[in-house]
């Protein structure tokens, strides 16, 4: 047999065999528009404990999930904000296998307060000591919007907050400790916060916060983790690490994290928002823990 027809038989059973690869889902590609995964194999923490893919269409699921509407005693929420949280399918549903949180602008009459802004604040139903984190989201657009993934310790005492109504509520903010995995400004829409809150730095005054510049962080998605350890908070997007915390001297003051957190999704409207803006989403993808 000539060498020119083996290697033809060779090129045919070649791309036979990629075909057939391809389709049976052995062979990944990689599309541009997808984030760098984080890999659980270069953590501690690689086994599942608890997810939430957003599967399906409708209402999310109340399983996981509680809609925090309650106002604060003075009829705002903390630091000025100007939005009411509803849980109305309008400001929070799952559509085609995506969380969204969505921040309207329209008038709203609700605990006997009107404001001009709605939106959703949703507390986990799970609650967890140490582990990783990670959630794939885009964020909302518009100068005034503040989004954000973050956890409180269960025992925060907050009224209408979900452990609080469970009977958790004994420790007050900042005491109890906050961990925000992400925060994100309209007004600075490249950029991504993380931080901790706790006796030691809190408020607006915190010294204890990182970040750095994303890609289109409210047009693509990104990969948001938090890893967590008795030792120290690690934060990153994409896998790139912008911020830890890890104190030389740990006490009640400077590391309230060696007991349960659970997770917050919500957008904020603060008071400068664009008076031109209508309407904007967080998608999340998914939200999964490992320890």
């Amino acid at each position: 047999m000539k060498k020119q027809t083996i290697r033809s038989i060779l090129i045919a059973l070649g791309i036979l065999l990629f075909s057939f690869l391809f389709f049976n889902g052995t062979v990944f590609v990689q599309r541009d528009s997808e984030p760098n995964v984080t890999s659980t194999q270069d953590s501690d923490f690689n086994t599942l404990v608890w997810s939430d893919e957003f599967n399906g269409n409708g209402v999310i699921n109340s399983e996981k999930w509680f809609h925090q509407t309650q106002l604060p005693p003075e009829g705002s929420w903390w630091g000025g904000l100007i939005q009411h949280y509803t849980d109305r399918k309008d400001n929070s549903y799952v559509k085609n296998g995506l969380l969204n949180l969505v921040a309207k602008k329209e008038i709203f009459d609700n605990q006997g307060e009107i404001k001009q802004y709605t939106s959703a604040r949703l507390n986990s139903k799970f609650a967890f000591t140490y582990g990783m984190i990670e959630i794939k989201a885009k964020l909302p657009e518009g100068i005034g919007t503040w989004p954000a993934i973050w956890m409180l310790n269960k025992n925060i005492n907050e009224d209408g907050a979900y452990w609080k109504n469970e009977g958790f509520g004994t420790t007050n903010w900042p005491e109890c400790g906050e961990i925000d995995i992400l925060e994100h400004w309209g007004k600075n829409p490249n950029y991504i916060s993380s931080a901790v809150h706790n006796a030691s730095s809190y408020g607006h005054k915190v010294l204890n916060i990182g970040g750095q510049n994303v890609d289109n962080g409210s047009n693509k998605f990104h990969i948001y983790t938090l890893e967590w350890s008795e030792n120290k908070l690690v934060f990153s997007v994409d896998g790139q690490q912008h911020f830890e915390y890890k104190p030389s001297n740990k006490n009640a003051k400077t590391w309230p994290y060696d007991s349960d957190y659970y997770i917050i999704l919500n957008i904020a409207i603060e008071p400068d928002i664009d008076p031109k803006f209508i309407e904007s989403s967080m998608e999340i993808d998914y939200i999964r823990i490992y320890q």
